[in-house]
């Protein structure tokens, strides 16, 4: 057998894990989520002196904070378990999620604190709007980059081996259709936001809300279509972490929810579907082999 072939069929056959800029990223991205998971659901009543922007009502910065506590277990859960195709749908969902951000803070940067009229803003607060607008630049550039050189590593993805249940499947796609279909609504036109949202949002926080729902609408779409249950146990737990925090959400502020109006408990019946499916998900999905003891 000629040498030179045995060295080049096993990088086919091989199983691709993340490559080191991706693992990178994903790093960078951790901490990111970290500080944002802090900045907006710990201290949710301190936009305005520790934020990029200036949030109200709090109930608002504490959903986009549980957004970012979400977003940190996608990334986490894929450096602990770094198979290129267990990652694939958290970093299609965090590249949606940046872009769409991009575009509203591009759309709303007259409200950043780093404009003149909040020049009396503290200096965390100035500095955080800096920050803020330059990570939303950089990381969708980033991905992008990473996704090429991932895409294009040697080896193939590993087999298929655990079907989606169709119930679950079926589940998945009809709440895909809803959050993509309320988070479009709210991007691109955020006045709906008085019909379809049960506490009141700014423009710039309707299309930064909008941005969570069609990258969880995304994501839950591509598990319903990928109908293997290795590959979303990483999805499957972050979407369950997404759905209990929107039931803490509206329980700590439920004074900014209109609970008069109905759509208040679509939205707690549409978070109690998300934490069920999320979590038979996540009870379905096989446990990684590095993991167990």
């Amino acid at each position: 057998m000629d040498p030179a072939t045995t060295t080049v069929r096993p990088a086919a056959g091989r199983r691709r894990e993340l490559l080191p800029v991706m693992r990178g990223l994903l790093l960078v991205f951790s901490v990111l989520t970290a500080l944002g998971f802090t900045a907006l659901f710990v201290l949710s009543t301190r936009t305005a002196e520790s934020f990029a922007w200036t949030i109200q009502p709090p109930v608002t910065a504490a959903f986009l904070g549980a957004g970012y506590a979400a977003g940190c277990t996608l990334v986490v859960l894929s450096l602990r378990d770094p198979v290129w195709s267990h990652s694939r749908v958290p970093v299609l969902t965090i590249l949606v999620f940046t872009l769409l951000t991009l575009v509203a803070t591009l759309v709303h940067v007259d409200r950043f604190h780093f404009q003149p009229e909040f020049a009396d803003s503290t200096l965390l607060a100035r500095g955080a709007a800096w920050f803020w607008t330059a990570v939303y630049v950089l990381i969708p550039l980033g991905i992008l980059v990473a996704l090429v050189f991932q895409e294009r590593a040697p080896g193939a993805d590993p087999p298929r081996r655990y079907p989606v249940p169709v119930a679950l499947r079926a589940a998945l796609a009809v709440e895909s259709v809803v959050l993509l279909a309320v988070g479009a609504a709210i991007s691109v036109t955020p006045s709906t936001a008085t019909t379809l949202w049960p506490w009141t949002l700014t423009p710039l926080t309707a299309r930064v809300v909008g941005a969570w729902l069609i990258a969880f609408g995304i994501a839950t779409a591509l598990a319903a279509l990928a109908g293997d249950l290795e590959r979303l146990r990483t999805a499957t737990i972050a979407y369950t972490v997404f759905g209990v925090l929107q039931l803490v959400v509206v329980l700590l502020h439920r004074d900014h929810v209109a609970w008069d109006r109905p759509v208040a408990w679509l939205y707690v019946a549409a978070a109690v579907a998300v934490t069920i499916t999320g979590a038979e998900g996540w009870r379905r999905a096989p446990v990684p082999a590095r993991h167990r003891a």
